[in-house]
């Protein structure tokens, strides 16, 4: 595969990625490197979902954001004109978005580029404890992050007690990251960091907690993302 091919870009199949199978790579700024769960389009101006490492004192000069950016801080303290976001903060900007992003003591990231298009809200924030999350009447503790009926997806932060089981699939696809802890999807399991991706009108699969996990979840989503 080269630089310029699509990765995981065929969405009518099942994507379980494990980080662990995957080398860092070098981005074009020096001290940020990242390890790419799926690109569409060319390699610095796809749509891309990744974990992203920034070492301490690094940063990007500032650079816009077509169709939008989407950032959940996993470790560490990132930074930008909004200000210093530690560990749970979860920042969302529409397209025409623009920062100079910046990482004083280091940071990890999750984030999807080029994937929250339109007049979609802009948000930053820092997330309460889970004690505080809403608990739903399947016993699962929910923060919603974007629950809007004017886009097709719901994007929400989920929190799983050890042993805990359940079913997941939606119409419009669905994709899971575990941000915390560690899961088993139909059997296999998926770590701390690792990103399951179901295309529209899977069956769906069954989960089970190894451990107190929290994944982060988008729902309904898969059926917008633009194949290149």
């Amino acid at each position: 595969m080269t630089d310029d091919a699509p990765l995981h870009g065929d969405l009518s199949v099942r994507v379980r990625v494990d980080p662990a199978t995957l080398e860092w790579q070098a981005s074009p700024s020096g001290g940020v490197a990242r390890k790419r769960f799926h690109r569409v389009g060319p390699a610095e101006a796809g749509q891309v979902t990744s974990l992203v490492r920034y070492a301490p004192g690094s940063r990007f000069p500032s650079h816009p954001h077509p169709d939008g950016e989407e950032i959940l801080v996993l470790e560490g303290v990132f930074s930008d004109h909004r200000g210093d976001w530690p560990a749970g903060s979860w920042l969302a900007s529409p397209e025409g978005f623009e920062h100079a992003p910046a990482s004083a003591p280091g940071c990890l990231l999750f984030v999807k580029l080029r994937q929250y298009p339109g007049a979609r809200p802009r948000r930053a924030f820092v997330a309460e404890p889970e004690a505080s999350w809403p608990a739903g009447p399947d016993g699962f503790r929910r923060l919603a992050l974007l629950d809007d009926p004017a886009f097709p997806e719901r994007i929400h932060l989920e929190a799983w007690t050890a042993g805990q089981r359940a079913a997941r699939s939606d119409p419009g696809g669905l994709e899971l990251f575990v941000v915390q802890g560690a899961v088993r999807v139909d059997g296999e399991r998926l770590p701390r960091h690792g990103w399951l991706r179901l295309p529209p009108g899977d069956p769906g699969v069954l989960l089970e907690a190894e451990e107190a996990s929290r994944l982060w979840c988008k729902v309904g989503g898969v059926a917008g993302l633009a194949a290149a």
